[in-house]
């Protein structure tokens, strides 16, 4: 447990931020197992699902099964552009042959993995009144490469209640009915094309069966602004499961309320190992209106800069997604 902290430490210590709230086009967590720091924006309903099979073999109870599922996400941004309301969960139906007896046996069990809901609200973001934070419309290297100010995190905390229908096989015994969840996410553009967000979550805390996790994802979008690079590692830590997850993938942005993605992964260890793959879709129902227009929100340098491209025939970059 001690390894455990400092590593979660050290990783909470190096995430940082992002630049909007509210975004032209979809931001979804997929396919990815992270939270961002940022919500989806008010009168956005955002829907992320995906169908996974994993494949897992337990060498200390000499057991072998296949599994199958929904994880399902829907995120709802109400009251304030800071604030979501998030349902998240994901059901199975898992087939097990059970090799320590002769002849082996086989069995079948389904029930949710998990079923959470919970709030998340951006309480810090570095960029909310920096002005130097809009594009810099005569500088392509400004705009795209390092700069330090993004090493200043915005912070996100979330809070929830996990929910257990009847006898859950998945679950350790005596799971109570309902449980509390809390995490801090943490997100950074490095450069325009490489994100890092970083979750730490304390989970079940009142139960027989504390978990403390964390979840680290860095994703990158290519030239061409519709496909994206992920790789992610999560760790669990708890009496009941323990154990360390890599994944990657890529997702494809069709149109600006759609996405589709595929990942694959597998963990650290054989009690039990495994060897996952998913696909999935995010899509959202975009209700969100701007308070401003960009226009009021440019300053009288911009605007003017603004006026003599369109009067000699530049394409506006304002226009672009």
């Amino acid at each position: 447990m001690k390894h455990f902290l400092i590593c979660a430490i050290l990783v909470l210590g190096i995430t940082v931020t992002a630049k909007a709230q509210y975004t032209d086009v979809i931001n979804s967590n997929r396919p990815g197992n992270s939270y961002s720091a940022y919500a989806v924006g008010t009168g956005v309903i955002q829907g992320e699902n995906g169908f996974f099979y994993e494949m897992r073999d337990h060498s200390g109870l000499r057991t072998e099964a296949s599994r199958m599922g929904l994880d399902y996400v829907i995120r709802y941004g109400v009251f304030f552009e800071a604030l979501e309301i998030i349902l998240d969960g994901s059901a199975a139906y898992e087939s097990v042959t059970d090799n320590s007896t002769l002849p082996a046996s086989e069995y079948d069990r389904t029930n949710f993995l998990r079923n959470t809901l919970g709030i998340k609200y951006l309480i810090y973001d570095p960029f909310k009144n920096d002005a130097n934070s809009k594009p810099n419309i005569y500088s392509w290297k400004a705009n795209n490469s390092f700069q330090w100010k993004n090493l200043m995190p915005a912070i996100a905390i979330y809070a929830g209640a996990n929910f257990n229908f009847g006898d859950n096989p998945f679950l350790p015994p005596n799971e109570p009915t309902v449980s509390p969840k809390v995490m801090l996410a943490t997100q950074q553009h490095i450069t325009p094309r490489w994100v890092l967000v970083s979750n730490i979550i304390y989970d079940k805390f009142t139960t027989d069966d504390p978990s403390l996790n964390y979840v680290i994802t860095l994703t990158h979008a290519l030239a061409n602004g519709r496909y994206s690079l992920f790789a992610e590692h999560q760790g669990f830590k708890s009496d009941f499961y323990g154990d360390g997850l890599f994944r990657a993938g890529a997702a494809y942005l069709i149109n600006k309320n759609l996405q589709v993605d595929v990942s694959g992964g597998m963990n650290i260890k054989d009690t039990p190992s495994r060897i996952f793959g998913e696909a999935g879709i995010s899509y959202r129902l975009d209700f969100h209106e701007d308070p401003k227009k960009r226009i009021d929100n440019m300053s009288d340098y911009e605007k003017k800069a603004l006026r003599k491209m369109k009067k000699s025939k530049k394409k506006n970059p304002f226009e672009q997604g």
